[in-house]
C-alpha cells in the first residue's frame, strides 16, 4: 500500500496535541517508518520525551525554539530565526523524502503568532501534496490553527478543554506534563 502523505493537525485548548503526534510516530515507528520531529519554540531537553526518543533510532528529534516561554504578542529575533531554521529543516525533508513521517510540533501556534508566514507554510503544503506517492504524512500541532492550515489538512483533531489540574492549583507533574 502506498503512503499517501496526509496532513493531520492536532489543535485546540485541550492538552494532549503533542502526545497525540508521538503517539502516532510511535505508531508509525513501530513499523519501521523513519520519523522527523521539529519542536516549534521548544528546546528542553528535560522533557520526558526528549529523553525517551533519543533511545530509539528512527525518529530524529529538532529542536527550533529555546528553552524559554515565547511572548506570542511580541516575539522576539531570536524566537524568529530559529522558527526559520526550523522551517528550513521542513523544507529540505519534505524535499529530500528522506522521512516517512514529519511532525511538526506546535507550528500552528509559530504561524499564529508571526513567527513563520502562513502563506508560506500553506503553500508548501499545497506543494507537497503535488508530489508523487509515496510521501511523508505530515503531523501539525499546536493551539490557534489558522483556517487556511485547516483547510489544506486531512484530517483534524480539536482538543478541547473541559477540566485540567491547573485550575485546582495542582503544577506541572513529573512525567505527566514535562
Amino acid at each position: 500500500m502506498k503512503r499517501l502523505g496526509l496532513i493531520q493537525v492536532y489543535t485546540g485548548d485541550g492538552k494532549g496535541k503533542t502526545t497525540a503526534a508521538l503517539g502516532l510516530a510511535l505508531r508509525a515507528w513501530g513499523k519501521g517508518w523513519k520519523i522527523a520531529i521539529v519542536q516549534f519554540m521548544k528546546d528542553d531537553p528535560g522533557y520526558g520525551e526528549v529523553k525517551a526518543l533519543q533511545e530509539l533510532d528512527g525518529i530524529d528529534l529538532f529542536p527550533a525554539g529555546r528553552n524559554d516561554f515565547v511572548n506570542l504578542d511580541q516575539p522576539e529575533e531570536i524566537d524568529c530565526r530559529l522558527a526559520r531554521q526550523g522551517w528550513e529543516l521542513v523544507q529540505s525533508f519534505l524535499a529530500e523524502g528522506v522521512y516517512d513521517m514529519v511532525i511538526l510540533d506546535e507550528i500552528n501556534i509559530a504561524i499564529a503568532c508571526g513567527l513563520l508566514a502562513e502563506a508560506e507554510v500553506i503553500a508548501a503544503l499545497r506543494q507537497h501534496k503535488k508530489r508523487p506517492q509515496p510521501r511523508a504524512e505530515i503531523v501539525m500541532t499546536g493551539r490557534y490553527a489558522t483556517p487556511g492550515v485547516l483547510a489544506e489538512a486531512d484530517l483534524i483533531t480539536e482538543m478541547k478543554e473541559l477540566r485540567h489540574p491547573f485550575a485546582q492549583g495542582i503544577e506541572m507533574r513529573e512525567g505527566i506534563d514535562h
